[in-house]
């Protein structure tokens, strides 16, 4: 999975299409995202002890494939490429050409 911890997507598919925000964790086993405002649910908490009982909404992971990464010169949803620059491979927006 090339989309890291704080890059900004856009989401592609789904309910919350459009929408664009950064990611706040990545889970790499199962090819999944948490984007910040994307995929929202809500949580009912019971009452333990003194601590009242609520409700709280929370993101959900949504899947890799429905979200791309936004580009950083033009601001519009991009793909990511790789490219050598001397022994360190380096993640390329392929709009533009910029690295990530």
């Amino acid at each position: 999975m090339r989309i890291r911890s704080g890059d900004m997507v856009q989401v592609m598919a789904g309910k919350d299409k459009g929408k664009k925000g950064k990611v706040l964790a990545t889970h790499a086993s199962d090819n999944r995202l948490v984007v910040e405002g994307v995929g929202i649910a809500t949580c009912h908490i019971k009452k333990q002890g003194t601590t009242p009982g609520q409700i709280i909404k929370i993101e959900k992971p949504i899947h890799a494939s429905n979200v791309m990464i936004l580009d950083p010169e033009s601001g519009k949803p991009t793909r990511i490429g790789v490219k050598m620059e001397g022994t360190k491979k380096v993640r390329v927006a392929k709009k533009s050409g910029k690295t990530l």
